[in-house]
């Protein structure tokens, strides 16, 4: 007779956050949303940062509805004094910081990088890479001080197999897998884990010029093995899964949650056919 495995008593409670504090960048929307949500429904109380405090006026409500408090900060993380102004005003109301989701992204630029100017990728990199370097700089020294922390970034399968038309996205992306095993090398020893999500095609407003369109959204399924786009709220069980002491012995780590993108049987055989 086969035996089923059962999980030792307890074990499920390690995806619980209750009693931390967590910040999520980018949450008024998408997979920031999901995210803090998720992280609210596991217990944390969270600070929510996006660009203005209008935009985050439901997310708010939602958390508040979940039962843990919640912060809402408006900050351009491009610059440093907005990232010092975000860790000062959670650890004044918190006084702690055990989680963090860098997650806001953009895309200032489609088309071949012919055509990128400076302006373009600093705004890009400004976001994606630049921001998350210096948030996770100025949370790390909190994190260090209480000797434990988690850290989840946000990068793209972009970051993994690059898309034509969105170079320096991609570049930005790179660069995001690249600093979570640097940090993850360098903060271990504090107990701090830093992982990285790599979503592949997902519904957000930031891609709703592609999936909007039905031909085009076909197009792009073809590469996707599960063979559809991902909802927002699918990032978020992994985002979760990272943060928690579920994941206390992993790190450095790039976890691609992306329906089994470019591992299509009918695509790659249509391509080798060609």
């Amino acid at each position: 007779m086969c035996s089923v495995l059962q999980p030792e008593p307890g074990q499920l409670n390690k995806f619980s956050l209750s009693g931390k504090v967590a910040i999520v960048t980018g949450a008024a929307r998408g997979i920031g949303k999901s995210i803090a949500l998720a992280f609210a429904e596991a217990g944390a109380d969270i600070v929510i940062d996006d660009r203005k405090l209008e935009d985050m006026e439901e997310v708010v409500s939602e958390i508040s509805k979940l039962g843990r408090q919640v912060l809402p900060v408006a900050a351009n993380l491009r610059h440093l004094e907005e990232i010092d102004r975000l860790v000062k005003e959670t650890m004044d109301r918190f006084g702690r910081i055990d989680v963090l989701a860098n997650n806001v992204g953009t895309n200032a630029v489609f088309g071949s990088v012919f055509d990128v100017d400076e302006k373009a990728w600093d705004i890009t990199l400004g976001v994606n890479l630049k921001g998350y370097f210096f948030l996770s700089q100025a949370v790390g020294k909190v994190m260090k001080e209480k000797g434990a922390g988690a850290i989840v970034n946000i990068s793209s399968c972009g970051g993994i197999k690059p898309d034509i038309g969105s170079g320096v996205y991609c570049i930005s992306k790179a660069g995001v897998i690249m600093l979570t095993q640097v940090l993850a090398q360098e903060w271990g020893q504090y107990n701090i884990r830093v992982n990285a999500i790599a979503p592949g095609r997902t519904k957000t407003r930031f891609s709703q010029v592609i999936w909007s369109d039905p031909a085009t959204l076909s197009e792009y399924e073809e590469d996707i093995a599960l063979g559809r786009w991902a909802e927002p709220q699918e990032m978020a069980g992994a985002a979760l899964f990272l943060a928690s002491d579920a994941a206390s012995y992993i790190t450095g780590q790039t976890l691609s949650v992306d329906g089994g993108m470019y591992a299509s049987v009918k695509a790659q055989l249509e391509k080798i056919q060609k």
